[in-house]
């Protein structure tokens, strides 16, 4: 089978990415510096698939660092999860995620070119198609009206994608994925966000763990069934099942992908009171959150069309957001029950 580079792999997405390659039979080689994720997910990982994995710290803005693995390894294709990902943070210091993310990508496709590997998946984002007004959100609509710079570093990362695939002969598929929830069904791998989360679900899961006392819901008059506003919830396992099936394609002796961008969603929309209910449901707790203002920027409602990914992944979602509670509420006494500290020690294989 295929040897697959993950960068990122230690990440929320990147880990079940790994387990799911694995399981499947690639060999798999990760990279990661640990700003977003901690060594305790490479041991999870090994303990889900029941051997070792390949691993090296790297960091991808050192191209010293990333030229000293590709020249000792040998790589089919790479997936590519490494960045920075807070939307606030991005807004505080966007020049810190200029800097980190765009040159990450830059440093990537230069070894690429030099090692000649010409496959390539890319974590994209829906936030790319900023303020796009009307839903569903295909692939065909207009992106580049972002709305913070995280969002602005994935629209110029796709832009020079794009360029590079072009003119270097390389296939790229970036992958616009929506709001990822859930864990994997063992418990013992998940999102674990340092300090008070940015997103949703973990923000909830620390508020039914005791450790943020209640949750703010941004909005309860936006032209919805309940007032709150709506977006696509896509279990974690099923994303990682969608860059399974683009690793497929980019492998695929007759792909004739130059560059594409495929949304990876459920198509459906939930609103934040839909899921606060679903986490109540799934834990028997009460979940206390208070009604706050909206939040400048926010869209009422924001789904994916799934169409594409279908016709040309033959991917299509499949976990509900019951079934996201109920693996993030395992995967969060799995923690309560082991400890969050940070681990230090990292080894290299």
């Amino acid at each position: 089978m295929a040897n697959v580079l993950i960068t990122g792999g230690a990440g929320y997405i990147g880990s079940h990415t790994a387990v799911l390659l694995s399981q499947e039979g690639y060999d798999i080689y990760i990279i990661d510096n640990f700003i977003n994720s901690e060594p305790s997910a490479l041991r999870a990982v090994e303990k889900i698939i029941s051997k070792c994995v390949q691993f090296s710290e790297v960091d991808l803005t050192n191209s010293e660092e990333l030229d000293a693995v590709f020249s000792k390894n040998s790589f089919d294709a790479i997936i590519h999860f490494a960045g920075l990902k807070s939307v606030s943070e991005s807004v505080g210091d966007p020049l810190k995620y200029y800097n980190n993310n765009i040159s990450s990508t830059l440093n990537l496709l230069n070894s690429m070119c030099k090692y000649n590997i010409t496959k390539l998946v890319f974590s994209s984002s829906a936030t790319v198609y900023g303020k796009c007004e009307t839903v569903p959100l295909a692939e065909d609509f207009p992106i580049g009206q972002t709305t913070n710079p995280y969002a602005t570093s994935k629209f110029v990362q796709e832009l020079i994608l794009k360029d590079v695939a072009l003119s270097n002969n390389l296939n790229i598929m970036a992958l616009r994925y929506f709001n990822p929830v859930g864990a994997h069904t063992s418990g013992l791998l998940g999102e674990k966000p340092r300090g008070i989360p940015n997103n949703l679900c973990p923000y909830i899961l620390q508020v039914l763990s005791g450790k943020l006392d209640r949750l703010n819901v941004f909005g309860d008059d936006y032209e919805t069934a309940d007032g709150s506003a709506i977006r696509d919830y896509i279990h974690v396992v099923d994303l990682a099942i969608g860059h399974l099936k683009a690793i497929e394609k980019l492998l695929c002796a007759e792909s004739s992908v130059s560059y594409d961008a495929i949304n990876l969603g459920r198509g459906v929309g939930v609103s934040v009171l839909e899921m606060i209910k679903s986490f109540e449901s799934a834990t028997g707790r009460k979940v206390p959150y208070k009604i706050a203002g909206r939040r400048q920027g926010d869209l009422p409602v924001s789904y994916a069309a799934t169409d594409k990914a279908s016709a040309e992944l033959g991917f299509q979602a499949e976990r509900s957001i019951e079934q996201a509670c109920l693996d993030l509420w395992r995967y969060q006494e799995h923690l309560n029950k082991t400890g969050t500290s940070k681990e230090q020690s990292v080894r290299e294989k």
